[in-house]
């Protein structure tokens, strides 16, 4: 089974690099649009590229998606947890999933949630920055 698995995330890897990026209409073209290109999908009736000519970008179709198993996972294969308090990691599987704290939460209780976490076994994505720039001299030395 982790062998599949593992086969799993390899392919979604591979997906990911032949995936072309999905930009919306005229981004090339209207300044507005090249600071934030997100995806819009093309709903105009004589829209070349939602009739999708050759020559223009290509749009968002269901034949570009992962596998199903792997869908909404961290590249590592766990999957990620919004974490607010010390209690919601009750519960979780330090094997299966990954821990993020919430940017809601202020520095002190991200400092305990990050020792909880890391004494139950938990891998933690986004560590309080106090941890990762911490000085031998002291914070801000």
């Amino acid at each position: 089974m982790s062998s599949d698995f593992e086969r799993l995330l390899r392919l979604r890897n591979e997906m990911n690099k032949e995936r072309p990026e999905f930009l919306r209409h005229l981004w090339w073209k209207k300044p507005k649009f090249k600071n934030d290109p997100k995806w819009r999908k093309p709903k105009g009736i004589d829209n070349k590229m939602r009739r999708q000519l050759k020559g223009f970008p290509p749009v968002v179709k269901i034949g570009y998606r992962g596998p199903s198993l792997t869908r909404g996972l961290h590249p590592t294969g766990l999957k990620p947890v919004v974490v607010h308090n010390v209690s919601e990691l009750e519960g979780l599987n330090p094997a299966t999933t990954l821990i993020y704290i919430s940017g809601a939460v202020g520095l002190r209780k991200k400092v305990e949630i990050f020792n909880a976490a890391s004494s139950r076994g938990f891998r933690v994505a986004n560590p309080p920055r106090i941890l990762q720039h911490s000085t031998p001299g002291g914070v801000g030395q």
